[in-house]
C-alpha cells in the first residue's frame, strides 16, 4: 500500500494503513473485539455481513443488524493496537465504539460467564498516557453504558456494572507471577488494593478506548464476558454468544435513541425522550 506520507499514513482514497478500510467501508457504530475470530461470532448474528478487510490483527466486517448498519473490527491484544484502531476507524467515519471482550474478575461473587459492563477504567496501561495527563479520567459514555444495561436486561443476561482496570501486562500487570516466579512487591499488592477500591475486573483495552473517545468527542463503552475469577481460581473459556448479542442489541438501542434525539432536536439522551 502506497501512503501519502509518514505523517499521513493513508492512500489517496483514504484507506488507512493498519486497518485497510476507507471512508464508507465502516458504519458509525463499531464493535471492537480483541480476537479476530470474535468478529465472525459477532457478525454471525447480523442479517447481512461482509468482510471488508483482514490485515495484521485488524479484521473488519460491516453489515446490518435489525435494520441498523454496523461494523466490527478486531483490535488484537492491548491498548497500543486498540488505539490505532480507534484512530483509523474515526478517520473513516466511525464515532461510536463498544469494546466486546473477555475479562478476569477480582470479585468472588461474579461468576464465570457473567458479563461486566464498564462505567470507567483505571488507566494502568501506557498508551493513554501518551495522549493526556494521568489525572484525565477514562470514562465510558453514559449513553453507551445505558444501552448495554438495557440490552442485557432485555436479553435476560446476568451482568454487573462498575469500574475496570486496564493493564499492559497479562502477568505482573494483573498480579500474576512472571516466568520462574518473578514478581515485584507492587504486583503482589495490586489485586487487594484494587478490590478495596471496588474495582470489578482486569482487561487490557478499555481505558485507552475511553480516553481517546472522550478526547475526540466520540462515544465509547465496553462489555466483557468473564473467563476467569482471580479470587476463586476458576478459569474457563465459555461461549461468547451472550456478550456478542448484548453488544449488537446495544447498537440497535443506541440507534433508536439517536433517532429520537434527532427528532426532538436534542444533543443528549434522557429517559423522558422515550416516555413522551
Amino acid at each position: 500500500m502506497e501512503v501519502k506520507s509518514s505523517e499521513n499514513p493513508e492512500n489517496e482514497e483514504g484507506m488507512q494503513y493498519h486497518i485497510r478500510c476507507r471512508p464508507g467501508d465502516v458504519a458509525r457504530y463499531v464493535l471492537l473485539p480483541g480476537d479476530p475470530d470474535r468478529v465472525g461470532i459477532i457478525s454471525s448474528l447480523w442479517d447481512e455481513r461482509k468482510e471488508i478487510a483482514f490485515h495484521r490483527e485488524y479484521r473488519t466486517h460491516t453489515g446490518v443488524y435489525k435494520g441498523v448498519r454496523l461494523s466490527a473490527t478486531s483490535t488484537g491484544i492491548g491498548s497500543p493496537s486498540a488505539a490505532i484502531a480507534v484512530e483509523e476507524l474515526a478517520r473513516v467515519g466511525a464515532d461510536i465504539f463498544i469494546r466486546v471482550g473477555s475479562t478476569g474478575t477480582i470479585k468472588e461473587d461474579v461468576e464465570i460467564g457473567d458479563l461486566i459492563i464498564t462505567t470507567a477504567a483505571v488507566r494502568l496501561e501506557g498508551t493513554s498516557k501518551q495522549y493526556v495527563r494521568v489525572e484525565y479520567p477514562a470514562a465510558a459514555h453514559y449513553e453507551v453504558v445505558l444501552s448495554l444495561i438495557e440490552a442485557a436486561e432485555t436479553l435476560g443476561v446476568r451482568y454487573h456494572v462498575g469500574i475496570t482496570a486496564s493493564t499492559d501486562s497479562f502477568y505482573l500487570g494483573q498480579g500474576r507471577e512472571g516466568f520462574k516466579g518473578y514478581h515485584q512487591s507492587f504486583s503482589r499488592m495490586l489485586v487487594d488494593d484494587l478490590r478495596r477500591a471496588g474495582v470489578l475486573n482486569f482487561e487490557m483495552e478499555a481505558s485507552a478506548i475511553f480516553t481517546l473517545a472522550s478526547i475526540y468527542g466520540l462515544r465509547a463503552g465496553s462489555v466483557a464476558v468473564v473467563f476467569a475469577n482471580r479470587i476463586t481460581g476458576e478459569f474457563k473459556v465459555v461461549p461468547q454468544d451472550d456478550v456478542a448479542r448484548v453488544a449488537c442489541e446495544a447498537v440497535k438501542i443506541l440507534s433508536e435513541w439517536d433517532e429520537e434525539k434527532h427528532r426532538a432536536g436534542k444533543q443528549n439522551f434522557y429517559p423522558g425522550l422515550v416516555k413522551r
